[in-house]
């Protein structure tokens, strides 16, 4: 558990700091008989700011819960 909180605690700070990424994927332009031509896009996923705060707030209480059981 208290691995699953780390891991959600980093995700969200990295969300938080670049707010999305950007990766390269071909997509076929043109298809004529035997020619097949492609083109390498850019495409953009967008990573809300909300959802990195949740995460990183889901992180934070999940190490706080495990902490507790640890002491109890």
């Amino acid at each position: 558990m208290r691995i699953l909180a780390i891991v959600l605690i980093i995700l969200g700070v990295l969300g938080l700091l670049f707010q999305g990424f950007t990766y390269v994927a071909p997509e076929k332009v043109l298809d004529a008989g035997p020619f097949k031509v492609f083109a390498e896009r850019e495409k953009t996923v967008w990573i809300p700011p909300v959802v990195s705060g949740v995460a990183v707030v889901s992180g934070v209480a999940l190490l706080a819960v495990s902490a507790r059981k640890k002491t109890s």
